[in-house]
């Protein structure tokens, strides 16, 4: 673990490793599975976002002592669930300048079926309010003002955050391969127990010995969406994501080509 002080009273700890994404692909159930774990040390909540803060945080001289007390337990290692952190500009930045030695555990899903399960999401918050086929064209004009950087955004990126390939080649620019676990999230709804061991081999700690039973988080509001994800939809999505399907598939070869 990485032996930089904080001011804060936590010495030299740092926080292990890192779920940083991709959203709507079975993080949730992830964290619920590693918060299990006697090895290691997860917060309350799911989703710290700490270094996605814009606001809270002074990033030219950035003060970790709140980020720490998160966390309590010296024995354990520390280790939280962000998902946005590998799509978010400067994210993975920070994470890098915070502990060059995080483990990163990212998880894959189908992009069309990310993106539908994204839309429905913000539909049934209400934070949505237009129909997914035009949220998906016209729509992502939209991001185009939006703060601090122009071109992303929290709630209406159901496009952008498929695009896999880009944001995992920055993610390799910064950290070696080897701190690095891909994961697809139909290998986790499959067998979870295999999913959690691999993990516990990326991390060095014991594996659980007794199958786990299986985890639904956050499933779909039952509620009337008011639209449908179309062929048209699916063949329009298809298209827009190719080229970047295949630079995700040179950089993750092991993994299904669209990760269903």
């Amino acid at each position: 673990m990485t032996t930089t002080g904080d001011g804060e009273g936590h010495g030299a700890r740092r926080v292990s490793f890192l779920v940083g994404g991709v959203q709507k692909s079975g993080t949730t159930a992830l964290f619920d599975y590693l918060a299990e774990l006697p090895s290691l040390e997860l917060p309350t909540i799911k989703e710290a976002h700490f270094f996605d803060d814009e606001e809270a945080v002074d990033w030219r001289a950035p003060n970790y002592g709140a980020y720490h007390r998160l966390f309590s337990d010296p024995a354990r290692l520390w280790g939280e669930a962000t998902p946005i952190y590998l799509y978010w500009p400067n994210a993975l930045e920070r994470i890098h300048a915070y502990n060059p030695a995080m483990k990163l555990i990212f998880i894959f899903r189908d992009p069309v079926q990310r993106a539908w399960s994204h839309w429905k999401m913000e539909y049934a918050r209400g934070k949505e309010t237009e129909p997914f086929g035009w949220c998906i064209r016209e729509g992502r004009a939209r991001m185009a003002s939006a703060e601090p950087y122009p071109g992303f955004h929290r709630v209406f990126s159901y496009v952008e955050r498929g695009f896999y390939g880009r944001q995992l080649a920055r993610a390799f620019s910064l950290f070696p391969r080897d701190q690095i676990l891909l994961l697809s999230s139909s290998e986790l709804d499959r067998d979870p127990t295999a999913v959690i061991r691999a993990i516990c081999n990326f991390l060095e700690i014991p594996a659980p010995a007794a199958p786990l039973a299986h985890k639904i988080s956050r499933a779909a509001a039952n509620i009337d969406y008011n639209s449908a994800l179309t062929e048209e939809d699916v063949h329009f999505l298809r298209r827009h994501y190719a080229e970047d399907s295949d630079r995700f598939k040179a950089l993750a070869p092991f993994l299904p080509c669209r990760i269903i």
